[in-house]
């Protein structure tokens, strides 16, 4: 077992399984999962070894991500987001904020989509406007979703270019900076303690050096950096879904008995061509996830392919896994405690979470094509 993954497995012994049913049905942040996940190293997990973090790539990101998924998928995705923000920082972010997140004493999270273009993140409508005595810019914007909105200690946050060509600009915003506001709670269907919500920024002032890479920049960075981390983890979220809700319905299937026939659900071949099926499926995306690692990390002309494939073939395939998984426990599926209602909820987040599977595939075919993806 690797390094993160010993640190990690206490933690999901001992805090994020038990606190995973309470963070769905109330709603809440699980704040005591991201405490231990803290006390375990584990927010540092992608910080450079130069500033005191682990020095983990996307693939320790992806192990991470899916192992929690496993348990609390609301977790899984704060810890997802908090990362890809993080890779952004490494990059472009101050020393300062860099040996913060390294200590693990600092969360992060994306601030990209926006009411006014919804799922195209690379376009934002937002504004970052000169200050008055050139100090820094006045933010002012429409988020449509941030996950951790109001309990992360900063977003990096996209917006229209000051001065230079381009679609956007990144900057680092704290969520303490006046002018923010979380405009409503979270009350979704599925990942319930993620607490995304809509955030608003009326001349939000923010100093001139929080901005992260060039103006103008925003949109290299998205793809470039934000867009083969958020994928790779996301899928790695939904294939997270899939091995535990299959799991949970095998266990179900052996432990139920049809009694007038003496025999368990998992002796009746309908139930088992179903399950299998599923394992198949779980099974191939999480190889297909592989793949994409490896294409990311020796940077294989195939990458750019396979880091649009896989978060569309992944939370597609979460769909139809945890559908199944549904469909063979019947209607003691709906009860929260055979344990797969609410991955089945769960799963819906990844095909309409931007870039959605439409959007995704979409690029793939214009990439198949010969044609430009933007």
């Amino acid at each position: 077992m690797t390094d993160h993954l010993a640190r990690l497995q206490p933690v999901l012994d001992d805090v994020v399984a038990a606190n995973a049913v309470r963070t769905d049905v109330e709603g809440r942040y699980p704040t005591e999962n991201i405490d231990a996940l803290r006390a375990a190293g584990l927010l540092g997990l992608v910080s450079a070894g130069e500033v005191g973090g682990l020095g983990g790539g996307p693939r320790a990101a992806v192990d991470v991500v899916r192992a929690i998924a496993g348990h609390c998928p609301s977790t899984a995705m704060i810890v997802c987001m908090h990362y890809a923000a993080t890779a952004v920082l490494e990059q472009h972010g101050s020393p300062e904020i860099r040996r913060e997140i390294a200590a693990n004493r600092h969360v992060s999270t994306l601030a990209f989509s926006e009411r006014g273009s919804r799922s195209h993140f690379w376009a934002p409508l937002s504004t970052a406007t000169p200050a008055g005595d050139d100090s820094g810019v006045v933010l002012d914007a429409r988020k449509s979703w941030v996950t951790g909105a109001g309990e992360a200690d900063s977003y990096v946050w996209s917006s229209r270019p000051v001065a230079a060509e381009g679609a956007s600009t990144l900057w680092l915003v704290p969520t303490t900076t006046e002018g923010l506001k979380v405009d409503a709670p979270f009350d979704g269907l599925g990942l319930r303690g993620n607490a995304s919500s809509p955030v608003s920024a009326a001349g939000a002032a923010i100093p001139a050096d929080h901005r992260l890479g060039a103006d103008g920049a925003g949109f290299d960075i998205m793809i470039g950096t934000v867009l083969p981390w958020f994928n790779a983890m996301n899928a790695g979220t939904s294939v997270g879904i899939m091995q535990a809700a299959v799991t949970r319905a095998a266990s179900y299937l052996g432990a139920t008995r049809l009694e007038h026939l003496d025999q368990t659900l998992a002796e009746n071949p309908v139930h088992r061509r179903h399950l299998a099926r599923a394992q198949v499926q779980a099974d191939l995306v999480e190889s297909h996830l592989d793949r994409t690692l490896t294409a990311i990390e020796t940077g294989a002309e195939d990458a750019v392919l396979r880091v649009l494939q896989i978060k569309a073939a992944a939370g597609d395939a979460a769909l139809e896994v945890t559908d199944a998984c549904m469909r063979v426990c019947g209607g003691s599926a709906f009860r929260n405690e055979v344990g797969v209602e609410r991955f089945f909820r769960d799963s819906r987040a990844a095909s309409v979470m931007a870039p959605t599977s439409d959007v995704l595939y979409d690029f793939v075919g214009r990439a198949a094509t010969g044609l430009p993806l933007f």
